[in-house]
């Protein structure tokens, strides 16, 4: 008999459950409580009947992320996390703080489809999609290990979101629920490199997240040379997209541009990304290109990035230099999953 995922269960759902077991209704928000506050065992839910938590016990199981490796940086005090799953899968989050609180960056699948050239984690395949409780759970423990509470969340980790389409959606029920987690909307930011029909669906949704689209060239010619997604949906397919997005929410869109030396930093390509982007609600998030085994990428010289904000505040767009924390323990995803993967094969 297959366990089911509790902790992926919104409160009716959990009525409904109750219901069939021939327990009482209310029993519904005590566990959502439970497991929203990051218990890990059933025995650990103490105004409960023993012979509940029996039954539970015996047909469900609570989604749990142990924490296999952490690494601290000495520059600032990023925290970066490998979690091991229950079937042995490996996946990363990283644990950042600001001045308005701290931030996590959540995983939202085992690795990834869609192979992004720059990216560490396509180039370790795709092996299944997180389910919500195990993108709570990221969240809750490491809750547990800095005894802190976690005020923002981006959905920036390994995977692609909106490839993870319906668990993401239950997950963002869930965080935000005043009864569990209570992490607002305005809070949370989604990560995608432009699955469009998706983006179309999260907009009726209205939801009021910041949406962070990553572009990473000026027109398809460069961008099909490192995302394959822009095979599918060319660049005006994916802002086409964005503008829909931006009308219906009202939200700003933050389009991320990994720099890379010679391939997408030049100032023609600013001027063009300026002209695409001009009249739009956004701001241009320029990211430093991490090295990568396996690709001669390098990142843009800081000249070259001040260069380019420079043309494209000309057109009315700002755009800032994402600050680079971390950068001592390979702080963006993918980079330690593999390092430790190659360890263990040695």
């Amino acid at each position: 008999m297959e366990l089911i995922d509790i902790k992926s269960m919104t409160i009716s759902e959990l009525e409904t459950y109750l219901a069939q077991i021939k327990e009482p209704k209310f029993r519904a928000k005590q566990i959502f409580l439970w497991l929203q506050n990051g218990v890990t065992s059933f025995s650990e839910m103490t105004n409960l009947s023993k012979s509940l938590r029996e039954t539970l016990q015996k047909n469900c199981y609570i989604a749990d992320a142990v924490i296999q490796k952490c690494y601290c940086s000495k520059l600032d005090s990023t925290k970066k996390y490998l979690f091991r799953l229950h079937d042995g899968e490996f996946i990363e989050s990283v644990l950042m703080d600001y001045h308005y609180g701290r931030t996590i960056c959540i995983s939202t699948q085992v690795g990834c489809r869609m192979g992004c050239t720059f990216c560490a984690t396509g180039q370790s395949g795709f092996s299944r999609n997180l389910t919500p409780s195990e993108m709570l759970s990221q969240i809750q423990t490491a809750e547990r290990d800095g005894q802190k509470r976690i005020s923002n969340v981006v959905l920036m980790g390994m995977g692609e979101p909106l490839d993870n389409y319906e668990n993401v959606l239950r997950f963002l029920e869930l965080i935000s629920n005043p009864d569990g987690i209570n992490i607002g909307m305005r809070h949370i930011s989604l990560s995608t490199c432009g699955i469009v029909d998706k983006i179309y669906d999260l907009a009726e949704k209205k939801y009021q997240l910041t949406l962070s689209i990553s572009l990473h060239a000026p027109n398809d010619a460069i961008r099909s040379q490192t995302m394959p997604i822009n095979q599918r949906w060319h660049i005006e397919d994916l802002l086409k997209a964005c503008r829909y997005y931006s009308e219906k929410t009202g939200r700003r869109i933050s389009y991320e541009y990994a720099m890379i030396s010679g391939l997408n930093d030049s100032d023609d390509c600013a001027r063009e990304l300026g002209e695409r982007l001009r009249g739009t609600l956004c701001h241009v998030n320029l990211i430093p290109v991490n090295t990568v085994s396996g690709t001669s990428y390098r990142k843009s010289m800081i000249d070259r990035q001040q260069a380019f904000i420079k043309i494209l505040a000309k057109a009315g767009i700002t755009a800032t230099v994402r600050r680079t924390l971390g950068a001592d323990i390979n702080a963006s995803c993918g980079q330690l999953r593999r390092r430790y993967q190659s360890e263990v094969e040695l």
